[in-house]
């Protein structure tokens, strides 16, 4: 079939896309690659399509299908959608994906070579002609382009060979391509995905939580898109979760399991029941985390994989909770976070906490038991504060103590609650023996971003305080503000305020943490203080974990990276991520920026971004299979040329 009469099938909704397929990963290299193959009548392969009745055909996008039968494409999604784009100048109906990557192709009509568009090489040079603007034109407007270059002198002589060039390029809508069905009535959705991934084994196989969308949407076609909606929403209140986690969370609401198998046998009217009832108990958990523990957005909300769990708990209780059970849920959910309980085997680890939570006399005091029994005693100590950076499972505790308390700032007396308004009060970490005088004490990395040295203020108080020393400043705080200091778990004894003693003040403020933290613990345990009873049977850690955020300036770097991924069209990466060994769920290092998954998931190698690491957190991470960058430069330069495949200039 020729490429332009396939272009027409998209366009009439004789073919499509297959709900199950991912989004369009191709980068602009590999659409210049498959432009000059084609032009050079070089083979492309053929594709793959799955011939089925229209109306039980989910398909991706709001394109209407033809009645009858339609081609679902199996194999040559990313061939056919970026002949599309750069044909049609616009992406297909079903397009999911980064339109950069076909936007702006051009051929250079003396050499022959396809590249996208740059301003300083191709302006004011009529030999580079845009590719969709030739296309969309067709032989009708040929004349157009040979008038334009007819009209240069100096390319007189040769305009006859131009002409041919723009010819062949016209011509490669004509092309056939060899077209593969797959038809039959025994080819059940699994048999056809089961295909795809054997037709795909070098690509883009599909994941567990793919095929169960696939399956939910074959019955309900809006369902992706309104989970995106939801994802959305909580993107916007600074909570980045991602599909397969909310599926996760409505699998546990619809069948008590984590696994996505158990979705198989759930009609349409289920799913979307489920749907509701599952993002009804997120919301009721947001809320309940954020507001009385305090965790109010991404970066501090530490265990997200106990939230199916919560879910589940909660939708069994028609969000009905009282005082006491609430409480209880956000102890374990804390104590879940602080143990890096879900850092191993996510999905078996939710279901054998969904399988105590339900099981024969099971609940909220049998699913404690169950992480007693996993970590040990649930009780603080000063050493868990020994942790650094703010990628340490406890700087979220250090925020949950601030919020939960009455943590006060110092330069305002004002208590560091929720929803403090105006830009001068956004919580900011403030090192309280400033970083630069520790360096010149000769005090190692660890210890000058030890979690114990860090606390919170507002804006306008860290500016105040600048780099000034604690024994010159406290004290005009505590006079300002009598009791803001010990608040914030200062140890009053002044003697240890001194530059000289900073070892020793943090150990005395690990002390106040510690009891601060079992204090707030007990509180939500309503008087039931058996759980924090004796001493943890695993010992505080005696290593510290390598790795981590040092500063909220490099933070705040990471989250403009971030959000400069997403402007690409690719997914965001985890800042702060907990690198743990999968079988104990120990921490072993923190990753500044990472996608354990890779950018174009299961299609390149996993990547972190570490800032001003050590050789040994570079190491450990290039050992695990991570690509490492040290510079946002080079991880963009990274995206740009490999990724996205765009022509840097110099």
């Amino acid at each position: 079939m020729k490429i332009s009469t396939i272009l027409d099938h998209i366009d009439s909704g004789h073919m499509a896309l297959p709900e199950f397929q991912r989004g369009y990963v191709w980068n602009s290299d590999q659409v210049r690659g498959l432009f000059d193959s084609l032009y050079r009548r070089h083979p492309v392969g053929g594709l793959l399509v799955w011939a089925t009745e229209a109306k039980t055909a989910a398909h991706r996008g709001d394109g209407p299908l033809v009645a009858g039968i339609v081609k679902l494409l199996l194999d040559g999604q990313q061939r056919m959608t970026s002949l599309y784009g750069v044909v049609r100048g616009k992406p297909p109906k079903f397009f999911d994906g980064n339109a950069k990557a076909f936007t702006g192709l051009h051929f250079h009509l003396e050499t022959e070579v396809f590249a996208f568009y740059q301003p300083l090489k191709m302006q004011g040079d009529p030999l580079w002609i845009d590719v969709s603007a030739l296309m969309k034109a067709g032989t009708a407007g040929l004349g157009g382009f040979v008038t334009l270059l007819a009209a240069q002198p100096a390319l007189a002589t040769k305009t006859g060979d131009y002409v041919g060039r723009l010819s062949r390029l016209l011509g490669m809508t004509d092309i056939e391509l060899h077209i593969e069905e797959v038809t039959g009535a025994d080819k059940s959705l699994d048999v056809v995905v089961d295909i795809f991934n054997r037709v795909n084994s070098g690509g883009t196989k599909l994941s567990k939580g793919d095929l169960a969308l696939a399956k939910i949407c074959a019955d309900w076609p809006q369902a992706r898109d309104q989970m995106k909606g939801k994802l959305k929403i909580w993107a916007h209140a600074d909570y980045h979760f991602n599909l397969d986690w909310l599926l996760r969370s409505l699998n546990t609401v619809l069948t008590g399991e984590a696994k996505f198998s158990h979705l198989d046998d759930k009609t349409a009217d289920d799913i979307q029941e489920g749907l509701k009832r599952a993002t009804k108990a997120i919301d009721t958990s947001l809320n309940l985390i954020g507001g009385r523990l305090g965790l109010d957005h991404d970066q501090v909300l530490f265990g997200r994989f106990a939230i199916p769990v919560m879910v589940r708990f909660l939708d069994q209780n028609k969000g009905q909770l009282d005082e006491k059970q609430r409480d209880k849920l956000l102890f374990w959910f804390a104590q879940a976070g602080m143990w890096g309980r879900f850092s191993g085997s996510t999905e078996s680890i939710i279901d054998q906490d969904l399988a105590v939570l339900e099981g024969p006399d099971g609940g909220l005091e049998k699913l404690l038991e169950q992480l007693r029994l996993w970590h040990g005693g649930l009780r603080i100590e000063p050493g868990h504060f020994t942790g650094w950076s703010l990628g340490a499972r406890f700087y979220p505790v250090l925020y949950m103590l601030t919020r939960m308390g009455s943590a006060k700032d110092w330069g305002t007396g004002i208590e560091l609650k929720a929803n403090l308004l105006g830009k001068m009060s956004k919580l900011e970490v403030h090192h309280i023996f400033p970083k630069a005088q520790l360096y010149k004490l000769k005090h190692n990395r660890a210890e000058v971003n030890a979690l114990a040295n860090f606390c919170f203020q507002t804006k306008q108080t860290n500016l105040e305080i600048s780099d000034r020393l604690p024994e010159e400043y406290f004290p005009s705080f505590e006079s300002r503000h009598p009791g803001a200091l010990a608040s914030q778990w200062i140890p009053m004894d002044e003697q240890l305020w001194k530059m000289k003693n900073y070892r020793e003040f943090l150990e005395a403020r690990k002390e106040l943490l510690a009891a601060e933290g079992n204090m707030r613990m007990a509180e939500l345990l309503h008087g039931d203080t058996k759980w924090l009873e004796g001493p943890s049977t695993k010992p505080a850690p005696a290593l510290i974990v390598v790795g981590g955020i040092t500063s909220e300036a490099e933070e705040d770097e990471l989250a403009t990276l971030n959000d400069w991924v997403e402007a690409q069209g690719l997914p965001r990466g985890i800042i702060g991520f907990d690198f743990a060994d999968p079988a104990t769920g120990e921490q072993q290092a923190i990753f500044d920026l990472a996608w354990p998954n890779g950018i174009q998931e299961e299609l390149t190698a996993p990547v972190a971004v570490l800032l001003n690491e050590t050789v040994e957190t570079i190491s450990l991470a290039s050992g695990a299979g991570y690509r490492c960058f040290t510079a946002a430069s080079a991880f963009q330069e990274y995206i740009q040329r490999e990724i996205l495949s765009l022509e840097l200039q110099d």
